[in-house]
């Protein structure tokens, strides 16, 4: 199970990833554990400046940006075949 991050204040633009998130993990078959880092420390903490951020597995792969759920897709696939 992978471990995905929503970086962010909790923000319309954060709430929408998570949407996302849960939407290309569905498609996928993929089961995730979503957690909400709020914190501006922790968000700090991964290299990120600009929210939303998404993490997986404690690795930052974006921010600043609302991916569609295909872009999350597209991410989640080469995690997922290691």
């Amino acid at each position: 199970m992978k471990k995905i991050q929503i970086l962010g204040t909790g923000c319309t633009k954060c709430n929408a990833l998570t949407a996302n998130v849960k939407e290309a993990a569905a498609a996928l078959g993929e089961e995730v554990d979503i957690e909400k880092v709020t914190d501006l420390n922790q968000i700090i903490t991964f290299g990120c400046m600009t929210t939303p951020g998404l993490a997986i597995d404690g690795q930052l792969v974006s921010q600043g940006k609302l991916l569609k759920p295909e872009q999350i897709m597209n991410i989640m696939r080469p995690v997922n075949s290691e």
